[in-house]
Protein backbone atom coordinates (compact mmCIF):
# COMPACT_ATOMS: atom_id res chain seq x y z
CA UNK A 1 0.00 0.00 0.00
CA UNK A 2 1.35 3.21 -1.01
CA UNK A 3 1.85 5.72 1.68
CA UNK A 4 -0.40 9.23 0.93
CA UNK A 5 -0.48 12.32 2.64
CA UNK A 6 -2.88 15.07 1.68
CA UNK A 7 -0.51 18.49 0.96
CA UNK A 8 -3.85 20.81 0.16
CA UNK A 9 -7.82 20.89 0.80
CA UNK A 10 -10.43 23.21 -0.49
CA UNK A 11 -9.31 23.01 -3.86
CA UNK A 12 -12.25 24.13 -6.54
CA UNK A 13 -11.79 20.95 -9.18
CA UNK A 14 -8.00 20.65 -9.08
CA UNK A 15 -6.40 19.36 -11.76
CA UNK A 16 -2.91 19.50 -14.18
CA UNK A 17 -0.22 19.57 -11.51
CA UNK A 18 3.13 20.58 -12.21
CA UNK A 19 5.69 19.31 -9.61
CA UNK A 20 8.38 22.24 -9.46
CA UNK A 21 11.89 21.95 -8.63
CA UNK A 22 11.47 24.07 -5.38
CA UNK A 23 9.33 21.34 -3.83
CA UNK A 24 5.56 23.39 -4.74
CA UNK A 25 3.33 22.11 -6.81
CA UNK A 26 1.18 24.59 -9.49
CA UNK A 27 -2.35 23.05 -10.19
CA UNK A 28 -5.61 24.70 -12.18
CA UNK A 29 -8.55 25.04 -10.23
CA UNK A 30 -10.97 24.88 -13.31
CA UNK A 31 -14.14 25.82 -11.29
CA UNK A 32 -12.55 28.38 -9.46
CA UNK A 33 -10.97 29.69 -13.09
CA UNK A 34 -7.01 30.84 -11.40
CA UNK A 35 -3.94 28.82 -11.60
CA UNK A 36 -2.46 28.21 -7.97
CA UNK A 37 0.71 27.40 -6.49
CA UNK A 38 0.70 24.60 -3.47
CA UNK A 39 3.76 25.32 -1.54
CA UNK A 40 5.78 22.38 0.32
CA UNK A 41 4.30 23.50 3.58
CA UNK A 42 0.11 23.09 2.31
CA UNK A 43 0.01 27.52 1.39
CA UNK A 44 -1.50 28.44 -1.81
CA UNK A 45 -0.86 31.35 -3.41
CA UNK A 46 -2.85 32.57 -6.84
CA UNK A 47 -0.84 32.87 -9.33
CA UNK A 48 -3.22 33.72 -12.29
CA UNK A 49 -6.95 34.13 -12.79
CA UNK A 50 -8.00 32.38 -16.42
CA UNK A 51 -11.52 32.63 -17.49
CA UNK A 52 -13.17 29.66 -18.70
CA UNK A 53 -11.82 26.50 -18.33
CA UNK A 54 -8.33 25.96 -17.35
CA UNK A 55 -7.05 22.09 -17.43
CA UNK A 56 -4.24 20.55 -18.44
CA UNK A 57 -0.93 22.36 -17.28
CA UNK A 58 2.88 22.28 -18.10
CA UNK A 59 6.03 24.50 -18.01
CA UNK A 60 7.37 25.05 -21.28
CA UNK A 61 10.90 25.65 -22.38
CA UNK A 62 10.64 29.55 -21.97
CA UNK A 63 9.52 29.02 -18.02
CA UNK A 64 6.45 30.05 -18.36
CA UNK A 65 3.48 27.52 -17.62
CA UNK A 66 0.83 26.45 -20.50
CA UNK A 67 -2.22 25.72 -20.14
CA UNK A 68 -5.64 24.01 -21.69
CA UNK A 69 -8.35 26.02 -21.73
CA UNK A 70 -11.33 24.37 -21.99
CA UNK A 71 -13.86 27.27 -22.57
CA UNK A 72 -16.07 26.62 -19.33
CA UNK A 73 -17.70 23.55 -18.03
CA UNK A 74 -21.19 23.71 -16.40
CA UNK A 75 -20.89 22.34 -13.20
CA UNK A 76 -23.04 20.75 -10.58
CA UNK A 77 -22.48 19.45 -6.98
CA UNK A 78 -22.84 16.48 -5.90
CA UNK A 79 -23.21 14.78 -2.06
CA UNK A 80 -19.40 14.39 -1.89
CA UNK A 81 -18.06 17.65 -4.29
CA UNK A 82 -18.26 19.58 -7.31
CA UNK A 83 -18.09 18.01 -10.70
CA UNK A 84 -18.30 19.28 -14.02
CA UNK A 85 -22.30 19.23 -15.53
CA UNK A 86 -23.22 17.47 -18.79
CA UNK A 87 -23.46 20.57 -21.05
CA UNK A 88 -22.02 23.82 -22.77
CA UNK A 89 -22.56 26.41 -19.62
CA UNK A 90 -23.93 29.70 -21.29
CA UNK A 91 -20.51 31.72 -20.98
CA UNK A 92 -18.74 28.98 -23.03
CA UNK A 93 -15.44 31.34 -24.36
CA UNK A 94 -14.20 28.65 -26.83
CA UNK A 95 -11.22 26.82 -26.33
CA UNK A 96 -6.88 27.47 -26.54
CA UNK A 97 -3.69 27.40 -25.36
CA UNK A 98 -2.67 30.10 -23.35
CA UNK A 99 0.37 31.34 -21.27
CA UNK A 100 1.29 32.32 -18.08
CA UNK A 101 4.22 34.38 -17.03
CA UNK A 102 5.17 33.32 -13.57
CA UNK A 103 6.52 36.23 -12.15
CA UNK A 104 3.70 38.61 -13.11
CA UNK A 105 0.66 36.77 -13.45
CA UNK A 106 -0.01 37.60 -17.32
CA UNK A 107 -1.82 35.55 -19.45
CA UNK A 108 -1.56 35.03 -22.83
CA UNK A 109 -3.02 33.03 -25.64
CA UNK A 110 -1.03 31.22 -27.90
CA UNK A 111 -3.86 29.61 -30.29
CA UNK A 112 -7.50 29.07 -30.52
CA UNK A 113 -7.84 27.77 -33.51
CA UNK A 114 -5.86 25.81 -36.33
CA UNK A 115 -6.97 26.23 -40.19
CA UNK A 116 -9.75 28.57 -39.37
CA UNK A 117 -11.23 25.83 -36.74
CA UNK A 118 -11.79 26.86 -32.77
CA UNK A 119 -10.21 24.64 -30.97
CA UNK A 120 -13.12 23.08 -28.79
CA UNK A 121 -12.04 21.61 -25.21
CA UNK A 122 -8.31 21.39 -24.93
CA UNK A 123 -7.54 19.01 -22.38
CA UNK A 124 -3.91 17.56 -21.53
CA UNK A 125 -0.19 18.73 -22.85
CA UNK A 126 3.10 17.52 -23.05
CA UNK A 127 6.27 19.27 -24.22
CA UNK A 128 8.75 17.17 -26.37
CA UNK A 129 12.68 17.32 -26.29
CA UNK A 130 12.36 19.43 -29.82
CA UNK A 131 10.14 22.48 -27.85
CA UNK A 132 7.27 21.34 -29.45
CA UNK A 133 3.78 20.64 -27.67
CA UNK A 134 1.50 17.96 -28.13
CA UNK A 135 -2.03 18.32 -26.45
CA UNK A 136 -5.88 16.92 -26.30
CA UNK A 137 -9.12 18.80 -27.68
CA UNK A 138 -11.55 16.75 -25.89
CA UNK A 139 -14.53 18.21 -27.44
CA UNK A 140 -17.82 19.15 -26.08
CA UNK A 141 -20.67 17.49 -24.99
CA UNK A 142 -24.33 19.27 -25.80
CA UNK A 143 -28.02 17.76 -25.42
CA UNK A 144 -28.17 15.00 -28.28
CA UNK A 145 -25.04 15.26 -29.68
CA UNK A 146 -21.40 15.77 -29.55
CA UNK A 147 -17.96 16.45 -30.95
CA UNK A 148 -15.29 14.38 -31.90
CA UNK A 149 -11.81 14.81 -30.41
CA UNK A 150 -8.07 15.28 -31.81
CA UNK A 151 -5.03 15.55 -31.34
CA UNK A 152 -2.69 18.75 -32.27
CA UNK A 153 1.19 19.73 -32.61
CA UNK A 154 2.51 22.93 -31.94
CA UNK A 155 5.74 23.10 -33.44
CA UNK A 156 8.48 24.83 -31.41
CA UNK A 157 8.54 28.27 -31.40
CA UNK A 158 4.75 28.30 -30.59
CA UNK A 159 4.53 30.02 -33.91
CA UNK A 160 2.61 26.99 -36.34
CA UNK A 161 0.10 24.60 -34.89
CA UNK A 162 -0.93 21.55 -36.86
CA UNK A 163 -3.43 18.72 -36.60
CA UNK A 164 -2.17 15.43 -36.02
CA UNK A 165 -4.94 12.70 -35.41
CA UNK A 166 -8.50 12.78 -35.84
CA UNK A 167 -11.65 11.54 -34.67
CA UNK A 168 -11.13 10.38 -31.13
CA UNK A 169 -13.76 9.87 -28.80
CA UNK A 170 -12.76 12.24 -25.81
CA UNK A 171 -9.52 12.18 -26.04
CA UNK A 172 -7.82 13.25 -22.20
CA UNK A 173 -4.35 12.38 -20.61
CA UNK A 174 -1.41 12.82 -23.18
CA UNK A 175 2.15 11.51 -22.73
CA UNK A 176 5.36 10.76 -24.28
CA UNK A 177 7.33 7.36 -23.94
CA UNK A 178 10.62 7.68 -22.66
CA UNK A 179 12.51 7.44 -26.22
CA UNK A 180 9.93 10.35 -27.28
CA UNK A 181 9.14 6.94 -30.38
CA UNK A 182 5.26 6.53 -28.92
CA UNK A 183 2.63 8.76 -28.23
CA UNK A 184 -0.08 7.88 -25.35
CA UNK A 185 -3.31 8.69 -25.46
CA UNK A 186 -5.88 7.96 -23.16
CA UNK A 187 -9.86 8.44 -23.98
CA UNK A 188 -12.17 9.02 -20.95
CA UNK A 189 -15.73 6.98 -21.89
CA UNK A 190 -14.27 4.23 -23.90
CA UNK A 191 -11.28 3.82 -21.25
CA UNK A 192 -8.76 3.15 -24.00
CA UNK A 193 -5.39 4.12 -24.13
CA UNK A 194 -3.71 4.33 -27.75
CA UNK A 195 -0.26 4.56 -29.13
CA UNK A 196 1.00 6.11 -31.73
CA UNK A 197 4.46 6.09 -33.62
CA UNK A 198 6.55 9.33 -33.53
CA UNK A 199 8.80 9.80 -36.46
CA UNK A 200 9.24 13.04 -36.10
CA UNK A 201 8.61 16.45 -34.32
CA UNK A 202 5.02 16.62 -34.67
CA UNK A 203 4.33 13.57 -37.16
CA UNK A 204 2.82 9.77 -36.14
CA UNK A 205 3.41 6.40 -38.66
CA UNK A 206 -0.07 5.78 -39.47
CA UNK A 207 -1.40 2.61 -39.18
CA UNK A 208 -3.57 -0.15 -41.47
CA UNK A 209 -7.25 1.56 -40.05
CA UNK A 210 -9.37 -1.12 -38.98
CA UNK A 211 -13.36 -0.03 -38.46
CA UNK A 212 -11.88 3.42 -37.24
CA UNK A 213 -9.60 6.22 -38.60
CA UNK A 214 -7.43 5.55 -36.26
CA UNK A 215 -3.54 6.00 -36.76
CA UNK A 216 -2.51 4.22 -33.69
CA UNK A 217 -2.84 0.89 -31.95
CA UNK A 218 -5.34 0.24 -28.67
CA UNK A 219 -2.46 -0.63 -25.89
CA UNK A 220 -5.58 -1.77 -23.31
CA UNK A 221 -8.72 -0.80 -23.34
CA UNK A 222 -10.03 -1.21 -19.30
CA UNK A 223 -13.10 -3.23 -18.48
CA UNK A 224 -16.34 -2.79 -16.38
CA UNK A 225 -17.52 0.95 -15.89
CA UNK A 226 -14.67 2.89 -15.11
CA UNK A 227 -13.57 6.36 -17.45
CA UNK A 228 -9.55 7.64 -18.06
CA UNK A 229 -8.59 10.98 -17.34
CA UNK A 230 -5.00 12.20 -17.64
CA UNK A 231 -1.74 10.12 -17.28
CA UNK A 232 2.08 10.20 -16.52
CA UNK A 233 4.87 8.17 -17.61
CA UNK A 234 7.38 6.21 -15.48
CA UNK A 235 10.96 6.11 -16.13
CA UNK A 236 10.78 2.67 -16.66
CA UNK A 237 8.07 3.31 -19.46
CA UNK A 238 4.71 2.27 -17.51
CA UNK A 239 1.79 4.45 -18.21
CA UNK A 240 0.07 5.72 -15.27
CA UNK A 241 -3.39 6.67 -15.96
CA UNK A 242 -5.65 8.51 -13.52
CA UNK A 243 -9.06 6.28 -13.60
CA UNK A 244 -12.60 7.88 -12.82
CA UNK A 245 -15.28 6.02 -11.06
CA UNK A 246 -12.90 2.99 -9.62
CA UNK A 247 -11.52 6.00 -8.15
CA UNK A 248 -7.06 5.16 -8.75
CA UNK A 249 -4.32 5.24 -10.82
CA UNK A 250 -4.14 2.46 -13.44
CA UNK A 251 -0.52 1.77 -13.92
CA UNK A 252 -0.25 -0.03 -17.86
CA UNK A 253 2.63 -1.68 -18.89
CA UNK A 254 4.39 -0.60 -22.69
CA UNK A 255 3.13 -3.71 -23.68
CA UNK A 256 -0.60 -3.18 -22.35
CA UNK A 257 -0.86 -5.03 -19.17
CA UNK A 258 -2.11 -3.49 -16.68
CA UNK A 259 0.04 -3.54 -13.66
CA UNK A 260 -1.81 -2.66 -10.62
CA UNK A 261 -4.55 0.12 -9.72
CA UNK A 262 -3.72 2.13 -6.82
CA UNK A 263 -7.02 3.37 -5.33
CA UNK A 264 -7.14 6.75 -3.70
CA UNK A 265 -10.98 6.84 -2.06
CA UNK A 266 -12.12 9.44 -4.87
CA UNK A 267 -14.08 9.36 -7.86
CA UNK A 268 -12.89 11.92 -9.47
CA UNK A 269 -9.16 10.63 -9.15
CA UNK A 270 -8.38 13.24 -12.30
CA UNK A 271 -4.30 13.70 -12.58
CA UNK A 272 -0.77 12.61 -11.42
CA UNK A 273 2.58 14.32 -11.73
CA UNK A 274 5.94 12.97 -10.41
CA UNK A 275 8.54 15.28 -8.50
CA UNK A 276 10.10 15.34 -5.12
CA UNK A 277 13.67 13.10 -4.46
CA UNK A 278 14.42 10.52 -7.61
CA UNK A 279 10.87 11.46 -8.75
CA UNK A 280 9.53 9.27 -6.61
CA UNK A 281 6.79 10.96 -5.46
CA UNK A 282 3.35 10.97 -7.43
CA UNK A 283 1.49 14.23 -6.73
CA UNK A 284 -2.55 13.51 -7.94
CA UNK A 285 -5.12 15.26 -7.69
CA UNK A 286 -8.76 13.95 -6.12
CA UNK A 287 -10.90 16.46 -7.88
CA UNK A 288 -14.61 15.43 -5.85
CA UNK A 289 -12.92 15.86 -2.53
CA UNK A 290 -11.16 19.30 -3.87
CA UNK A 291 -7.27 17.49 -2.30
CA UNK A 292 -3.85 17.14 -3.90
CA UNK A 293 -2.09 14.55 -2.14
CA UNK A 294 1.25 13.28 -2.67
CA UNK A 295 1.92 9.84 -2.48
CA UNK A 296 5.46 7.74 -2.27
CA UNK A 297 5.61 5.67 -5.60
CA UNK A 298 7.33 2.56 -5.75
CA UNK A 299 9.35 3.59 -9.03
CA UNK A 300 10.63 6.93 -10.40
CA UNK A 301 8.69 8.92 -12.51
CA UNK A 302 9.83 10.24 -16.14
CA UNK A 303 11.83 13.63 -16.03
CA UNK A 304 9.79 15.47 -18.29
CA UNK A 305 11.23 17.84 -20.73
CA UNK A 306 12.22 21.94 -19.45
CA UNK A 307 11.47 20.39 -15.51
CA UNK A 308 15.32 19.63 -14.37
CA UNK A 309 15.07 16.62 -13.04
CA UNK A 310 18.34 16.93 -10.89
CA UNK A 311 17.48 19.89 -8.80
CA UNK A 312 14.04 17.70 -7.58
CA UNK A 313 14.46 17.38 -3.92
CA UNK A 314 18.01 19.50 -3.47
Amino acid sequence: MCSMRVMATDLAFPEGPVAMPDGSVILVEIRRQQLTRIGADGRKDVIARIAGGPNGAALGPDGKIYVCNNGGFSWKQFADGWGPGPLNPADYIGGSIQRVDLSTGEVETVFDSCNGRRLLGPNDLVFDSHGGLWFTDFGKRRPRDADHGSVYYIKPGMTEIVEVIFPLQFPNGIGLSPDEKLLYVAETTTARLWAFDVVGAGKIQPRQPVYRNEAGSCLHGLGGYAFFDSLAVEACGNICVATLVKGAISVISPDGTLLEQIETGDASTTNIAFGGKDLKTAYITLSDQGHLIAVDWPRAGLPLAYLNAPSFGS
